[in-house]
């Protein structure tokens, strides 16, 4: 039955009463997505580069911040996603996370000192945490099967609209302003709670429960058990290529290699995640349709490719190919990670499943960004893309080990 509300896509442009399409309730976490991403990214396009040239940090301090942040995150998921199984309820810690997320932001602007942006950072990152499981569980339940790897990538394509719109907007305000930091970061604090207001009004739960069991709470060990063995190899090939993809504030530090003006960095984020948004849907649909280990495969050699450009191809003209091919990396990869995760784990632990795979992806974020930030300031930039390919090279060997696997699941 069609929802109200806003409109549902026939992703395989025919039109018939058989024909699976994407949920209005999709749409709307996208959106959500969206404005969330335009704030959040207008403040970490600058961010790193903020802390260094003005507030003095080291890039391995802002690799530990970032690692710590993102870690943060992830453990937070593993608690909010079996709360979501054990009410059988989503919305309420969607809206509590990016409620969370939206009150950091003013923080930005009048913090005296680093350690304030630190604390902001840590807080908005729990917000994450909260809503991160909870959203991809509630989009897998609302979403027909033979549609689930389209909607996955329509929000992941959504979220990062956004994620270039920020940055673009930066550019222009920082353009505007001479470079006033402050200007920047108050401005991103109206589409935040834009964010939360679609989240109030539009978003809804489903008429049903996600399962008559439910999971315990707290998260118990038997839970844990009842995930299948391909959910669990899924979780570790996505930890090791996670220690390939440290965090993208390394690409904006690479930046500043090539002496680019403080205004111009947000285009490295604007790069990548417009490269990012077109190609999240298309490889999300096209997965429904073909393997999706496949393309998942892809997106390993991609990361490679990037890594290697970032190392080894000089000058501007290697930090423009570098960031493209990142970006294409991640529209070949993260929605069809969280499909995997939805594929194999039950309806009733998807919020437990998501949270454990997100800790434990986190974790790994967590050390690629420390060992990122060391390399980069012992040995040198280039050691930190290697060392990247590295992981990537080694994630990409187990996924064609056990593709057949994946396959018969």
């Amino acid at each position: 039955m069609r929802r109200k509300g806003l409109p549902m896509v026939d992703v395989t442009g025919k039109s018939g009463r058989s024909t699976p399409t994407i949920p209005g309730g999709v749409w709307a976490l996208g959106f959500v997505s969206l404005f969330m991403d335009v704030s959040s990214e207008m403040i970490h396009a600058l961010l790193p580069v903020y802390m260094v040239t003005v507030l003095g940090a080291s890039t391995l301090s802002v690799g530990i911040i970032e690692g710590i942040a993102e870690a943060t995150a992830a453990i937070t998921k593993v608690f909010s996603g079996a709360i979501s199984d054990w009410l059988g309820k989503r919305k309420l810690l969607v809206l509590l996370g990016y409620g969370m997320a939206a009150l950091t932001k003013p923080i930005f602007p009048i913090a005296p000192s680093i350690g304030w942006l630190v604390a902001a950072r840590f807080i908005d990152r729990i917000g994450k945490g909260i809503r991160g499981a909870p959203r991809d569980a509630l989009i897998a339940d609302i979403s027909p099967p033979e549609v689930r790897g389209a909607s996955f990538g329509l929000r992941q394509s959504l979220d990062t609209v956004g994620a270039f719109l920020g940055p673009a907007l930066a550019l222009f305000l920082m353009w505007w302003t001479s470079d006033q930091f402050a200007t920047v970061f108050w401005v991103a604090v109206i589409p935040a709670f834009v964010a939360v207001g679609l989240i109030l009004f539009v978003v809804k739960e489903p008429p049903k429960a996600p399962s008559d069991k439910g999971a315990k709470f707290p998260l118990r060990k038997a839970d844990l058990l009842r995930l299948p063995g391909t959910y669990w190899l899924v979780t570790g090939v996505a930890a090791i290529f996670t220690l390939a993809r440290f965090s993208e504030a390394f690409l904006l530090l690479d930046a500043q290699r090539f002496n680019m003006p403080v205004m111009l960095v947000p285009l490295v984020l604007i790069g990548m995640n417009f490269v990012y948004s077109l190609s999240a849907y298309p490889v999300g649909a096209l997965a429904d349709r073909v393997g999706r280990v496949t393309l998942l495969l892809i997106g390993v050699g991609l990361l490679i490719a990037a890594d290697l450009t970032l190392a080894f191809v000089p000058g501007l003209p290697g930090l423009v190919l570098g960031v493209l091919l990142w970006g294409l990396h991640m529209g070949f990869t993260q929605g069809i990670f969280a499909t995997l995760v939805a594929d194999a784990s039950p309806s009733d632990l998807r919020g437990t499943a998501f949270g454990v795979f997100n800790l434990v992806s986190g974790i790994a974020l967590l050390c690629a960004s420390i060992l990122a930030g060391g390399l980069w300031e012992w040995i040198g930039p280039d050691s930190t893309f290697v060392a990247g390919a590295a992981f990537a090279s080694i994630a990409g060997l187990i996924l064609l080990a056990f593709k057949e696997r994946f396959k018969r699941a």
